[in-house]
């Protein structure tokens, strides 16, 4: 979730994210698991934005300017022509987006997290997905955020209350 080019940049080092996603979605394209990249972007003009969203509306200006660009995932984990991209408008992949809609035509009732950012799109995402009843996996070393403290407090002691916390080379 969330892997574009522009927040991929972001992070420090980047790589070892980059190569362990590209090997979960290996796993998963080699299990016949669907695999979803879910990306945030917005109109042109960001209309979607409202000045009362405090974390979107700082950044408007930033969307608006990168357009279509910002949309762009990382071409080292680009989606094949059977992935589903999604675009979402909130930080939960659920929220704004045709996320629930898929997995219940796919009729999936498990799901894997990875993503950028732990505590943003990862934590909203899984906070939702648990009230909605799915079971969840979270891939800890495909995850990352701009705060190492976080991501730890997050997946050690928070993510594991509602659901299974392994590592992608643990992923079964």
């Amino acid at each position: 979730m969330d892997m574009q080019s522009v927040i991929v940049d972001m992070l420090d080092e980047a790589e070892p994210l980059i190569e362990k996603v590209a090997q979960a979605i290996s796993k998963a394209r080699a299990k016949a698991i669907p695999v979803f990249f879910i990306r945030v972007g917005f109109r042109n003009g960001s209309p979607e934005i409202s000045p009362n969203n405090k974390g979107f509306s700082s950044h408007k200006a930033h969307f608006d300017q990168l357009g279509e660009k910002w949309k762009e995932i990382h071409p080292a984990i680009k989606p094949s022509d059977t992935d589903i991209v999604i675009n979402k408008r909130r930080v939960s992949a659920f929220r704004g987006s045709d996320l629930e809609v898929l997995l219940k035509g796919l009729q999936v009732g498990h799901i894997v997290l990875t993503g950028i950012a732990t505590s943003g799109v990862v934590l909203s995402t899984l906070r939702e997905a648990a009230d909605k009843d799915y079971q969840i996996t979270v891939l800890s070393d495909c995850c990352a955020d701009r705060d190492e403290e976080v991501h730890r407090i997050l997946t050690t002691k928070i993510f594991p209350s509602q659901s299974t916390v392994t590592t992608v080379n643990e992923w079964e």
